[in-house]
């Protein structure tokens, strides 16, 4: 779990970010992005009915979650990060995911 200072949890700050975020797509999820002055990053997840029943999106939910722990140290501070996943996430393994989220970050960064 996310400790709560990284949560993005406000549903207005959920759907600005959707809405006017800058896209990073890859074949598994987008990140919707939004630059803000806070000193840390904070992140949502977005997985809709289209991935799969409620088992499928809380499993991939949880390994997002973790993908993003993992890749803490590179995220750059001051940002709000909506990961909406994509029904190719299903078939995803946990390594891919990781890959993934890693390359996309680079983009974020550049």
């Amino acid at each position: 779990m996310l400790p709560a200072a990284l949560r993005l949890g406000a549903t207005s700050n959920i759907s600005a970010t959707l809405r006017a975020g800058r896209r990073y797509a890859n074949k598994y999820f987008v990140l919707h992005v939004v630059q803000t002055h806070e000193n840390q990053a904070k992140f949502a997840f977005a997985v809709s009915k289209k991935v799969g029943n409620s088992v499928i999106r809380h499993r991939i939910t949880r390994q997002l979650r973790h993908v993003v722990q993992e890749n803490l140290p590179q995220v750059p501070s001051g940002l709000h990060i909506v990961v909406r996943a994509l029904p190719t996430v299903r078939d995803a393994s946990f390594t891919e995911l990781s890959v993934a989220f890693a390359q996309t970050l680079s983009k974020i960064k550049s």
